[in-house]
Order: C-alpha cells, then sequence, then structure tokens
C-alpha cells in the first residue's frame, strides 16, 4: 500500500512539476510583451520554485500520512493473521481448544470468530472421541470379565458348570453380540452407509406392534402404557429401522418410569412450511432429564445418571442410533424434559 502510495505522490508531484513549468512558460511567450522582456525573469523562476518546494513539502507529508496508514493497516492485518497462524499451528501439534483475540468485526474479525468455533468442535469431537474409547472399552470389559471369570472357576474346578451358570454366560454372550451390533449400526449410520430398505409403511401399525410387545415389561411395573393414534397416511421408511427406533424409545421409557407410571405412544401430523411430518411421541412421567443433561442425552454411552448400572441403564448407544436412523430417513429427533415431571421423545418423519 505504501508503494503504490509512494509512485502516486512521486508521478503526480513530477506531472504538476512539468505541468506548471511547461504551461507557465507558454503564458509567458503568449504575454504581449514577450518580446521586450525576458522570458522567464527572477521573479518567475521565483515562483515556480515557490510551487515546486509546496509540491516537495505536499508529497512529503502525504508520503508521511500514507506510512502511517499503511502501517496501522498492516498491522491490524498481519497481527490477527500471526495469531490465526500461531493457533493453528498449536492445533496442528495437537493442542485443541486453542483460542485468538477478536478486537474487530471485519473479514478478520469474522475468520476468527470461525476459527474460534472450529477449535471448540474439534476440541469438543475429541474429548467425545475419548470418551467413547473409554466407554467402549468400559461396555465390552465388564461381560468378558465375568465369561473369563466363570470359565476359569469351570476349569479350575471351583464353580461345578451348572444350567444358571451356563445362562449367566449366555447372558453375557447376548449382550455382548449386541453392543457390537449397536455400535456397527451407528458407525455405519453416521457415515452414511447404513442401507435402508424402504416401503409404504403404516408407522401406527408400528406403534401398537411395538407397545403390545414391550407390555409385559411395563406390566412387571405396574406401568400404564396406552397408544393414542391418529389418522396419518402411509409413508416411505425402512419398516425395520423405524421399529427399532420405536422400540428403543418405548423400551427406554419403561426403564426410566417409575413404577405405577404411566407412558402414552401419540401420532400425529406436524406441519412446517411446507414440510410435512408423521410424529410419533413417546410421553412418560418418570422423574424426567435435567436442563444440564438434556442436550447431551442423543451421545453416545451417555447416561444421565451416572450411578445406574448397565443392567438397569441400558448400554447408553439406543438414543444415539435413534438420532441417527431418524436423520438418516430425513427426519428429526426433538425432546422436552423437566425434573419431576418426566419425558416426551418425539421422532418426526417426512411424509413425501
Amino acid at each position: 500500500m505504501f508503494l503504490l502510495v509512494a509512485t502516486t505522490v512521486f508521478l503526480l508531484s513530477y506531472l504538476a512539476d512539468y505541468q506548471m513549468n511547461t504551461h507557465f512558460s507558454a503564458y509567458l511567450n503568449q504575454h504581449p510583451m514577450a518580446g521586450m522582456m525576458p522570458m522567464m525573469g527572477v521573479h518567475e523562476q521565483a515562483l515556480l520554485a515557490n510551487i515546486h518546494k509546496s509540491l516537495v513539502w505536499y508529497g512529503a507529508g502525504i508520503l508521511v500520512v500514507g506510512l502511517v496508514a499503511s502501517y496501522l493497516l498492516a498491522q491490524s492485518i498481519t497481527i490477527p493473521l500471526r495469531r490465526l497462524s500461531t493457533a493453528a499451528e498449536a492445533i496442528e501439534q495437537g493442542k485443541l481448544g486453542q483460542k485468538v483475540i477478536i478486537n474487530t468485526d471485519d473479514e478478520i474479525g469474522q475468520l476468527s470468530k470461525v476459527f474460534n468455533r472450529m477449535s471448540q468442535a474439534l476440541e469438543e469431537n475429541n474429548q467425545l472421541r475419548k470418551r467413547l474409547l473409554a466407554d467402549v472399552a468400559h461396555e465390552l470389559r465388564t461381560p468378558l470379565t465375568v465369561i473369563q471369570g466363570n470359565l476359569e472357576g469351570m476349569l479350575d474346578g471351583v464353580i461345578e458348570p451348572n444350567p444358571n451358570q451356563l445362562y449367566s454366560i449366555y447372558e453375557e454372550t447376548v449382550y455382548l453380540n449386541k453392543i457390537i451390533k449397536e455400535l456397527h449400526d451407528l458407525s455405519l449410520a453416521e457415515a452414511g452407509q447404513l442401507t435402508l430398505e424402504k416401503e409404504l409403511t403404516d408407522v401406527n401399525l408400528l406403534l401398537s406392534r411395538a407397545a403390545n410387545m414391550l407390555s409385559p415389561l411395563a406390566d412387571e411395573k405396574q406401568i400404564l402404557l396406552t397408544c393414542c393414534l391418529a389418522e396419518v397416511p402411509e409413508i416411505n421408511v425402512d419398516a425395520m429401522r423405524i421399529n427399532q427406533v420405536i422400540y428403543n424409545l418405548i423400551s427406554n421409557a419403561i426403564r426410566y418410569t417409575p413404577d405405577g407410571g404411566q407412558i402414552e405412544a401419540v401420532t400425529y401430523i406436524q406441519n412446517e412450511g411446507a414440510k410435512k411430518y408423521i410424529a410419533v411421541s413417546i410421553r412418560d412421567n418418570g422423574k424426567g432429564i435435567s436442563a444440564e443433561d438434556l442436550p447431551r442425552v442423543f451421545q453416545h454411552f451417555y447416561r444421565a445418571d451416572l450411578a445406574r448400572d448397565r443392567k438397569s441403564g441400558g448400554s447408553g448407544i439406543g438414543l444415539a442410533i435413534v438420532k441417527q436412523l431418524v436423520e438418516l430417513h430425513g427426519g428429526k429427533v426433538d425432546v422436552k424434559s423437566e425434573l419431576g415431571m418426566g419425558s416426551v421423545f418425539t421422532i418426526y418423519l417426512p411424509v413425501s
């Protein structure tokens, strides 16, 4: 910028000085007494010298102002860019969560805001990845430890093989296989590689069948499980996957609803602008979820109550699978909850 200002000043000064000398000489030659007096006298030369000095001083002043402005502009650009570069290098070295100071709202400031959001997202994803690995290891280690302990006891003769022991080992293998299958489905869904076999499906039929299948679990806890089904059209979905979603939501509601509670499964039409959805809502009057835990209920292995064991609290993958499967169908998931008032999980499936 300074080179551009300097070039412009020198060029304008030179042209102004040249034009002044040329036109002033032409003016003197056209004077009526041009032939009776010298073409360029002392006063004329002094006038041109003063104009020349003025051009030099004005040019120098503009150069100083241009230099200061260029320096300030360069500083306003290079300093934030250096901060961004330093923070990016730190992230490259594995130091996530870097933030840069934002002092302006211009393009550099907007870039800094985007960088800060990206840095925060990377740190959160890294923490989720670490937590996921730890949770997977924990969930797999528990059944494997039970299986290994029982088998070692049988081999050493400490434990006498009997149907109860064998059934316990079988339960652990079933649970282990379930976790592995859910993790496999979840990874495929997140990668967008899960194949959907869509066909025209009656969502009300899926919901009523799932409620009938899970009613014995509700009866064990004396929970009243009811369905309120509106008239909805058939939609093009993968019936098996949507049945898995509904099954997970109802079983999750039964698990966290106290004895003698109530669960209501509802369907209705939801219009949002030009889009039309079939809403499937599972409502319970359980203990609810805190506002702090609510945004994270769809994360892998997340449990609001860390004191619950895996048998009472599930594997922690069910809601994550629900979210991925619904979004894979072009729908969305919503949850509303209040401590002591219960929870409402709702999935929205597009009609088109």
